[in-house]
């Protein structure tokens, strides 16, 4: 069986690497150059998704995977502020949590190891469809194509496989506009490196402006104790931050701002949003070529809208099927547990026990299910930061606190 993964992401890279593991002809393709140039800074991954991982890759990968991730056992608990500084509630302990963060490019960068030779890099992909004997056919935009017994769609968002088998857009913007940056604590004054500590936060503001906080030290909190494994791009504490406002001309139009620019613009909106300075200090001094702009988007809640075609040999997983807001921290997990899925049922389909279409059939359900249920955490979220306006005074407080608890409990 011949597989071409369309698509060099975390949950294309996974697929691609377990296929390779377990015998099969795997070729995935990316448009990138450089698995390093990747898009965000940290994605959590919690037990299901490591335990997914173990199965797509070799036991060596996953203990380097753990030697360069950060434990959410080691933070102190999650902390949640207004937008003065100060603290409103905690989170849960997390003591007994097995889940890690880790750089997303350095899980990249280990999958595309696994992978090897199968990954093919600068290739973008202009169409999917059907050769003259009815194989499924990848289009590249240099005029080459290539057939397979089956193609899967991980190209993201925007993927151009699951636009083909839906017919349209498989998810549309949720009203949110986020901005994102990295700040070593080190740079921070005594006042603010003492208020954030080590573990992450969420602060809520008025007009639904919220700043997310994420610590990230995958040296001080390895998850594996191993340094001669250890390839984590960050190597000391920092501050993986995350900005969030909604969606209007205002904020859209900074999405073309680049750097120090794009900084200094943000921190404006704060500002006029009442934002005490010293709680904007971690965007203030973030390495000002971290800064980035990018918008919300999400598939729908309800299963039965997710992955809307007959079953047969072109499907796709991830966030091109269940795109996922990064506000319940799930996305990245779903695809690999989606390759992982996958991954099973194609071996049900080699071995005989099952047809090619009916293993595909078998694993979109439960992709459905997988999807619709991350999906519906992230968006409760999406919906609680819309719809809190601390202008309201003491009553906002104490429902801001009750909905942020809430929230990190479904995080964690």
């Amino acid at each position: 069986m011949r597989v071409v993964v369309v698509g060099g992401g975390i949950g294309g890279l996974a697929l691609g690497a377990g296929l390779r593991r377990r015998g099969f002809e795997v070729a995935v393709f990316d448009r990138d150059t450089d698995v390093a140039a990747t898009g965000g800074y940290h994605i959590t991954l919690d037990e299901r998704a490591q335990s997914a991982l173990k199965d797509l890759v070799e036991p060596e990968i996953t203990q380097r995977l753990l030697a360069s991730g950060s434990a959410l056992r080691l933070r102190e608990r999650d902390a949640f502020w207004d937008r003065r500084g100060r603290l409103l509630g905690h989170g849960p302990d997390l003591g007994d949590s097995a889940s890690i963060d880790v750089d997303r490019i350095t899980l990249r960068k280990l999958l595309a190891e696994a992978v090897g030779d199968r990954l093919h890099l600068g290739c973008n992909v202009s169409g999917v469809g059907h050769d003259d004997h009815g194989a499924p056919r990848v289009l590249f935009t240099d005029g080459a194509s290539v057939s397979a017994d089956l193609v899967v769609g991980a190209d993201g968002t925007h993927s151009v496989v699951a636009r083909h088998l839906a017919g349209g857009p498989t998810n549309s913007p949720t009203g949110i506009i986020g901005f994102s940056g990295r700040t070593l604590r080190r740079d921070l004054s005594p006042g603010e490196h003492r208020r954030l500590g080590p573990r992450s936060g969420l602060a809520i503001g008025p007009r639904a402006g919220a700043l997310y906080v994420g610590f990230l030290d995958p040296v001080g909190n390895t998850a594996f104790d191993a340094p001669e494994l250890r390839m984590s791009v960050t190597t000391e504490p920092t501050y993986i931050w995350g900005a969030m406002f909604p969606e209007s001309t205002g904020t859209d139009s900074l999405r073309d701002l680049r750097g120090g620019a794009l900084r200094a613009a943000l921190l404006g909106l704060f500002r006029e949003r009442g934002w005490a300075e010293h709680t904007l200090e971690v965007i203030a001094r973030a390495d000002p070529h971290s800064v980035a702009g990018f918008r919300f988007n999400a598939a729908s809640t309800r299963a039965a809208d997710l992955a809307p075609w007959p079953a047969g040999r072109i499907t796709a997983l991830g966030d091109a099927v269940h795109a996922t807001p990064p506000t319940a921290g799930m996305g990245a997990g779903a695809a690999i547990r989606d390759a992982a899925g996958l991954l099973t049922h194609l071996s049900a389909a080699a071995d005989g026990t099952a047809t090619l279409t009916d293993a595909v059939a078998d694993f979109e359900a439960g992709m459905r299910r997988r999807g619709s249920e991350v999906l519906t955490l992230a968006m409760k979220t999406v919906r609680w930061i819309l719809a809190t306006d601390t202008t309201l005074g003491a009553a906002a407080t104490v429902v801001s606190t009750a909905i942020l608890a809430a929230a990190a409990r479904l995080r964690h």
